[in-house]
Parts: structure tokens; sequence; C-alpha cells
């Protein structure tokens, strides 16, 4: 997400609207859980005299992060690690609030872009996807799950109607000859379900896009990761303190938007018949943890899906904290994202 609008790369989408949204000042802390290229710790360190704790995973960000730290010294720090544990990695620097925390989730367009790392069917690479470039990779799984379970994490993950079909013709491929690359992939998804380019003129998305979103979000759990990290910005958040989230797909944002219907106490439970008790509204059910800033998503202007493409499906939620303990149900860090 770069600087100039013809490198992507380096420009963080809703960049105005996120730091809008987060509204630093001086002398705050703020997160920024998802680091990547640093767009956002960037525009947060240019808004206000503020100290930046950047968290990801992958280790190939590190040198950007240098850079930034000499630029800002004493303003900004990396911390690897994922964002889900972002109050434990702030508690070991010895802090125990923070005044912002910003996700940008999904895979980064650094990651994206480089075919080594295996995210895209665009340039052939090899089959990883993997954001930390541990553990399981997208060839483990198409290589050694079985076939009802391929087909229910292509549907689950990808939201792929025609995740059988597409199952059965990996399991068949690989009986012949493992499968190992993002081009090879693609290319059995493709003759499985058919592709034709254009349709009336019109560009059609590629059949194994659905695929690979699905193996990439259950190879690197982004959903669990959401989940948790929504609940650890609960625990860490300061009273006033601002949660903004940018999600790009349904998946992410169904999470986003119950977490905080749920928190903001928008989702009405019991009765108001029962009596109040502490830290209880008058119908029983836990006192807001956040206050919503916009009702509703924030969607990118028609100018910046003009000038990236990858914007378009981006949507931006936030929410205050309020001075409420946090719920009940995040205490044991236990809380559930499956709400439809």
């Amino acid at each position: 997400m770069a600087e100039t609008v013809g490198d992507p790369r380096h420009f963080p989408v809703m960049r105005d609207e996120v730091i809008g949204m987060a509204a630093p000042k001086d002398g705050e802390i703020f997160i920024d859980g998802t680091f990547g290229a640093g767009g956002y710790s960037r525009a947060l360190l240019e808004s206000a005299d503020c100290r930046v704790y950047a968290i990801d995973r992958d280790p190939n960000v590190q040198e950007t992060a240098n850079q930034l730290a000499e630029e800002y010294a004493g303003r900004f720090y990396l911390l690897p690690g994922c964002f889900s544990q972002m109050d434990i990695l702030m508690e070991d620097r010895g802090i125990q609030a923070v005044d912002g925390v910003l996700l940008d989730i999904g895979v980064s367009s650094m990651q994206f872009d480089d075919a080594q790392r295996g995210f895209s069917f665009q340039n052939d690479g090899p089959l990883s996807m993997r954001m930390s470039d541990q553990g399981v990779s997208a060839e483990d799984v198409v290589n050694n799950t079985g076939e009802d379970d391929l087909a229910d994490i292509i549907y689950q993950y990808g939201e792929e109607r025609k995740s059988r079909r597409i199952a059965r013709a990996i399991i068949e491929a690989r009986a012949i000859i493992p499968i190992t690359r993002t081009a090879q992939l693609a290319g059995i998804i493709e003759k499985a379900v058919g592709y034709k380019r254009y349709i009336k003129g019109k560009r059609q998305i590629h059949p194994a896009t659905k695929t690979f979103q699905a193996l990439r979000i259950y190879v690197n759990d982004e959903l669990g990761e959401l989940t948790k990290g929504l609940a650890a910005a609960e625990r860490i958040l300061s009273p006033g303190a601002r949660l903004c989230v940018v999600s790009f797909h349904s998946l992410e944002d169904r999470i986003v938007k119950q977490f905080f219907k749920k928190r903001s106490g928008d989702i009405s439970q019991g009765s108001r018949h029962l009596p109040q008790a502490l830290g209880m509204t008058d119908r029983g059910n836990p006192l807001p943890t956040f206050s919503m800033i916009a009702r509703g998503a924030v969607k990118p202007t028609k100018e910046e899906t003009g000038q990236n493409i990858r914007s378009r499906s981006a949507r931006l939620r936030g929410a205050s904290r309020t001075s409420a303990a946090c719920s009940p149900e995040n205490v044991s860090n236990n809380i559930s994202g499956d709400e439809k």
C-alpha cells in the first residue's frame, strides 16, 4: 500500500477515514495490529505525536519496520507475533492499556504480490500461503486432507458453491502427482468447473479465486485470529479508546459486525423486568463495552476504488471503548464469531 497512487502496496485502504475514526492525539498509544507495509503506522505517526506498537507475524516486514523505527525513533516499535495476543505482547512491554487499535484484516498487498508466498495464482509460485512462513501450508492441506473435509473448507471459507466438484478434482489430480504450485492448482480448478474469461464482453472472476481464499483463511486461521483479536482489543483499550477494523469480505465483516452489535448493546436479550445487577443493564444484560463511532460500515470512495481496485470490497467499522468492564464471556477469551 505506497505513498503514490501508482504503487498501491504501501497506501492503506481508506487511510483518511481510518485515521479520522482513530483520531490520534499527542501522547497517546496505538496498536497497529496488522503492520504489513506500515501504511497505517506511518499515518498515525504523521497525524500526532503518538507512540505506535505494530504487530505482525510475517518476518518479512522487519526491514520496513526498522526503517520506520529509525525515522520515528522512540515512537515506533515492532512486536513480532499475532494480534490476537496484543494484550499479552503489550503487557510484556509494561503497558496495560492503549488509546486505539487498528486492524486491517486479511493478506497484505505485499504478501499477495510476492509469487513465492503462494497467495495468488496470477503468477506461478510454491503453494504456501503461510503468513508466518511456518506451520501447515496450503500444499499440505490440498495433498493430505480428505475429500469431504476439503470440500467443507472450500465451502465454509470460500463460500464456493462448487466445492464438492473442486474437492473431487483435487483428490483425483493429487493421486497422479502431488499438487505443489499455485498455477497447477488453479489449472485443476479451472478444468473442473470450466472458465470463460469473458461473457458478453464482461471479464469473469477466475474460478480458483474462492478456493484460494478458503485455503489462505484456513491455513492462517484468519477468522479465529480475528475473533480472538477483537476480544484482546476489548481487554486492552482504555475508556474512550478507539477500535477501527477494515475487512475485505463478508466472513470477516460478519464477525466484526456481530462483535460490535453485541458489545454496543444493539442485540437485546433478557427482560427489562429483571432486577438490575452490578455491571448489568435493566434488562439483565452486561453494560455495553463499546459505543459505535459510525452507524454501519464505511465504504471507500469511488475515487479510491478507481485508483486501487483492491479497495472495492473494503468495509470499515469502528467503536470507542466505554468504561464498562469486559463482557463476562471475554474473561476467559471465549467469545464466538459464529452468530449469523
